[in-house]
């Protein structure tokens, strides 16, 4: 498995939205992204989008906690052989989330090559 600190990964993912066009980040609106080493369930994935989609939003109210995107380190780590590919794919599992986030469909996501 690919060995990178919490840290230097972090800075990763920080970079991954800074790469990312301003149009896609201009509407999120109280979304934290949080770095986790696995999910709960032991599960492979790469990523989640925990929240109101902005096609849900009518029901979303002030005080409400915020959306969470969540990258989980490990599983990118061991998806990823090495650094090139590790950005790469930070950044391919944001726009996937974030897309989750504007009510995009995991269908429509594949078939845009978003994940």
């Amino acid at each position: 498995m690919l060995e990178i600190s919490h840290e230097e990964f972090e800075s990763m993912v920080s970079d991954g939205l800074d790469s990312l066009h301003d149009d896609m980040l201009e509407q999120l609106d109280n979304v934290i992204f949080l770095v986790e080493d696995r999910p709960d369930d032991g599960s492979d994935i790469l990523g989640v989008y925990e929240g109101f989609s902005l096609a849900e939003r009518n029901i979303y109210g002030y005080g409400e906690e915020p959306d969470r995107i969540i990258l989980f380190r490990e599983n990118l780590l061991e998806h990823c052989a090495d650094r090139d590919e590790l950005a790469a794919e930070i950044r391919i599992t944001l726009v996937h989330e974030i897309a989750h986030f504007y009510g995009i469909t995991e269908e429509r996501i594949h078939e845009l090559g978003w994940g």
